[in-house]
């Protein structure tokens, strides 16, 4: 589904847009479990190991802004993880050895108060040996302008690794200002449900609050060629090997220049991408207000 000259685009800018990747019988698969463990959300008071929820979210009125590593919580998107079509895509930008990064998660954006997500490159969270790493992202519902599409700059994973730290400490966010990024050039990848985004790992993305009616709900999982090892250790190793998704592993890490800056001292709120950005000082996008909140708790 990618010819050459669409591998070149993704060399340069960083990033694709693959309509019609899944099937509607899958589409449809997928909407339906992830509309079961959205909805266990109701009567919860707090985020669990599964789910993470809107500052809005009320046990009465459930309010899920991601579902965690999903792939551990349903067969489903672990098979949908080694989809055939998924894997010829990316063979031909990771090559043939590729490895599921281990986490993986569904971002939900409800009409009307989905939140922001701040600029930030993934290469900050989890640097590699080398940089053939990538996310996708499998939309589940029709993306346009209005309802909160992912935005990528285009061309920055070509650039320097951002500053993520705010007060000394990681917080999953850059600071927008002192970027000297231009803004205003970021394109919104909309489409389909059943299309797939792809980004590089350093290209710098995010995500404006959701200010239409209607949801947007991303599937996103991380994958790098088999030779690029996370610097911040493997973890369990037995797990890490068997999140090889097609070929074979290696235990020779390639080593490729680029800039890199750890995610050390860690977030002062752990969790999510969401806890992590609540200590990012200056922000780029709105976010769903106090006033709102309110009167979404009143009605």
């Amino acid at each position: 589904m990618l010819n050459d000259d669409r591998v070149a685009f993704y060399r340069t800018n960083g990033y694709l847009l693959v309509e019609g990747v899944l099937e509607p019988d899958v589409l449809a698969e997928l909407r339906a479990v992830t509309d079961r463990i959205v909805a266990t959300a109701e009567g919860l008071t707090d985020h669990t190991d599964i789910l993470d929820l809107e500052d809005s979210h009320t046990p009465e009125r459930p309010r899920v802004r991601r579902i965690k590593h999903p792939h551990k919580v349903d067969p489903f998107y672990w098979e949908l993880a080694r989809h055939p079509r998924i894997m010829d895509i990316l063979a031909r930008l990771l090559g043939p050895d590729i490895r599921m990064h281990k986490g993986g998660k569904i971002n939900i954006k409800a009409g009307g108060h989905g939140a922001p997500v701040e600029w930030h490159q993934d290469w900050a969270f989890y640097p590699h040996t080398n940089d053939d790493v990538l996310a996708i992202g499998l939309l589940l519902d029709d993306v346009g302008p209005d309802n909160a599409p992912l935005l990528v700059v285009p061309g920055t994973h070509r650039g320097p690794t951002f500053d993520h730290h705010a007060d000394g400490a990681f917080c999953g966010a850059m600071d927008p200002a002192a970027s000297g990024l231009d803004f205003s050039k970021a394109v919104a990848l909309t489409g389909a449900a059943g299309s797939m985004t792809i980004h590089h790992a350093r290209l710098v993305h995010g995500s404006e609050m959701n200010r239409s009616e209607r949801q947007r709900r991303l599937l996103l999982n991380e994958y790098t060629a088999a030779d690029a090892w996370p610097l911040l250790g493997c973890g369990d190793f037995e797990d890490f090997e068997g999140h090889m998704v097609r070929g074979v592993s290696t235990r020779e890490p390639r080593l490729a220049a680029a800039p890199i800056r750890m995610p050390y001292p860690i977030a002062a709120h752990q969790g999510s991408i969401y806890e992590n950005q609540r200590a990012t000082g200056r922000r780029f996008f709105e976010s769903y207000s106090e006033p709102e909140k309110k009167r979404a708790e009143a009605t």
